[in-house]
């Protein structure tokens, strides 16, 4: 039977802009994108819901762009989530194979997949993601399940992501009440990966760090196989608010100062002068000193990307071969590839859409990531849904019952 053609919604409620993305999959796999809705946010703080109202409002708002944009009814959405409540952990479970079954069955390795999802999380915590990363018989790694060999122990090795149930439930229900389905959740940095990386740079190690306004959210791929992935509550607002703080300017001005004026890098020849901000008549209303201005900018976001290194496993950063890719709107700040580089030492990318086709120009706009990036995860979703049993599933989809 021939495949086809799905339009699939993503949807991310962030700090700073609620955004809509309609895709359509096609026969081919190929991902087209039909329409943007994007809106700035109101009530949501540090990727969590403050108010109610004002982020429904937004949402109303992101939905009828899309809608009109895409010329297409939207019904249900994939949903990202972040806040630095979600956590991810790695987690093995191990089962003997019982005397005189000296072959590995279906059932067995399903009791190891069993015993590996269920790690101990907090009492207020659900499960979001069981995500596979490899299989061991006997010590040895295995990428595919190890059915029909013989053996006597069977591992399964889980990234396991997980967070606090109320919050994520808040972010189901502002979408319910629109009202739309929720086809599935996902983990920010998890929907983020699927755009910006491919399955070579996940071999050869790669790390996604997607800063926005109000988080920085982090996946690292090792071997094919995600290895952690995380949320800092720290983002672009944060150097905004630090601009504020030092200078006494009204925040608004101190965003525009820092988006038209700063440099994230240590090069001394880029903090020479002064920097400024005219009014329509094109007098200078705002003058700071650019050392002053970049180092407020510099500090903050080098202390972001070492919160994020300290995050991850032990020689981490040392095995990643392919590089550290930077996506979300803070990552259009000037010199913030040179601190990067600075931080991690690894080469530093900005990753473009992979076979992804539209009309708007737009999409390939790093504030758009994650939204693209859940249109891609509902695309593999859909090819693992479809793959004979025992294929092994990368992206792990969530199995916390939220009911509908």
């Amino acid at each position: 039977m021939a495949r086809r053609t799905k339009i699939h919604v993503g949807l991310e409620i962030g700090t700073s802009k609620t955004c809509m993305v309609v895709g359509e999959v096609k026969a081919d796999s190929a991902v087209k994108i039909l329409g943007i809705g994007v809106t700035k946010t109101a009530g949501v703080r540090k990727g969590e819901i403050c108010d109610f109202a004002q982020a429904r409002a937004c949402l109303k708002d992101a939905l009828a762009k899309a809608e009109d944009a895409s010329d297409v009814e939207i019904g249900s959405v994939f949903l990202a989530v972040t806040g630095s409540h979600i956590q991810g952990i790695n987690h093995r479970g191990t089962y003997r194979l019982p005397d005189g079954e000296p072959t590995v069955t279906p059932e067995h390795v399903e009791e190891a997949r069993t015993i590996a999802r269920e790690v101990h999380i907090p009492q207020d915590h659900v499960y979001l993601h069981p995500i596979i990363r490899s299989y061991w018989l006997d010590g040895l790694e295995h990428s595919t399940t190890p059915v029909g060999l013989f053996g006597k122990t069977v591992e399964a090795d889980f990234h396991v992501v997980h967070g606090i149930g109320t919050r994520i439930q808040n972010s189901i229900k502002l979408v319910r009440e629109i009202p739309l389905e929720v086809d599935d959740i996902v983990f920010s940095p998890i929907a983020t990966a699927q755009m910006a990386l491919d399955r070579e740079q996940r071999e050869r190690g790669a790390l996604v760090i997607d800063i926005g306004g109000g988080t920085t959210d982090y996946a690292l791929y090792l071997n094919g196989a995600i290895a952690a992935s995380g949320c800092i509550p720290v983002g672009g607002d944060h150097v905004t608010n630090d601009i504020h703080l030092v200078t006494g300017l009204p925040f608004s001005k101190a965003d525009r100062l820092k988006i038209l004026e700063g440099d994230a890098s240590a090069d001394p020849a880029r903090s020479v002068g002064i920097a400024k901000l005219t009014d329509d008549r094109g007098f200078a209303e705002v003058e700071v000193g650019r050392s002053i201005l970049n180092e407020i900018i510099r500090q903050r976001l080098e202390e972001t990307l070492k919160l994020v290194r300290a995050r991850l496993p032990a020689g981490a950063v040392e095995a990643i071969g392919a590089g550290v890719f930077l996506t979300g709107g803070t990552s259009l700040m000037r010199g913030f590839s040179e601190l990067a580089f600075d931080v991690f030492g690894r080469d530093i990318y900005r990753p473009e859409p992979p076979e992804i086709s539209g009309v708007q120009a737009s999409f390939k706009d790093p504030h758009y990531a994650t939204a693209i990036g859940l249109i891609r995860y509902a695309q593999i979703l859909e090819t693992e849904r479809e793959s004979p049993p025992g294929v092994l599933g990368k992206i792990g989809r969530m199995f916390w019952p939220f009911g509908k």
